[in-house]
């Protein structure tokens, strides 16, 4: 029987590159055109047919993520909450939800990406290790980078390369088994002081266990006001 692939959508963080608006709301929490931004992941991992979701975030809003989401049944989804209490990286929030994954696969969204598609097939085809998903950018250096091989297997991960290999951009989504915790376990804290993602896919690659897919639809980095502004114009639209 095909193990359950459980959500976790990282919320917390400073949101710097949003502030002032940062300095009085999560960034999580900040409308794109007519929705709280962190409805947009939870209805990627919905649409591709996730059912039980963790959401990671901060303390200090906390509370209007259980006002706005609930328990999930509104959305036909159950949802639980683990609280990060200092920011870490996203491989520390992805840590906090080990007994909610429990020997289940997961599938990681970041807050602040959003997508248009469904990614259904590519969740309901992954069987172990690692997928992760690019997207061509005209602005690798601010992004993962990541080199593809024969078969999408992933040739070489590095982030925010000043000579970038491909213009092929690691977005927010990934797809992790169970091994996950094992390999974060195992990292230590980068120059910034966190437990990084990328240290994560990377020792995935190592053991040649890391393919990545693309994405065909939009997406947004909605962490930036120009991502942002991207976002709401689009939607309005629709």
């Amino acid at each position: 029987m095909q193990k359950k692939i459980k959500g976790v959508i990282c919320a917390g963080g400073m949101g710097t590159r949003l502030a002032p608006l940062t300095n009085i709301m999560n960034k999580h929490l900040l409308p794109v055109w007519n929705k709280p931004m962190v409805l947009y992941p939870l209805n990627t991992l919905i649409r591709a047919g996730v059912t039980d979701i963790m959401v990671v975030t901060g303390p200090e809003y906390a509370y209007q993520f259980v006002r706005l989401l609930g328990s999930g049944a509104a959305y036909g989804v159950n949802i639980t909450y683990r609280i990060q209490d200092k920011p870490g990286g996203i491989a520390d929030a992805l840590r906090m939800a080990r007994d909610f994954v429990g020997g289940d696969d997961c599938a990681v969204i970041l807050g602040d990406n959003i997508f248009d598609e469904d990614f259904s097939e590519a969740f309901g085809s992954f069987m172990s290790g690692a997928t992760v998903f690019y997207k061509e950018t005209d602005n690798a250096r601010a992004y993962g980078v990541i080199e593809i091989g024969p078969g999408g297997r992933v040739l070489s991960i590095e982030e925010k390369p000043q000579a970038p290999k491909s213009n092929l951009a690691q977005v927010g989504l990934y797809l992790f088994d169970c091994q996950v915790f094992t390999i974060i376990d195992s990292l230590k804290p980068s120059s910034r002081g966190e437990l990084e993602i990328t240290d994560v896919t990377d020792a995935y690659r190592i053991a040649e266990e890391l393919i990545a897919k693309p994405v065909t639809g939009p997406w947004w980095d909605v962490g930036s006001f120009s991502g942002l502004a991207a976002a709401a114009e689009y939607f309005s639209k629709k």
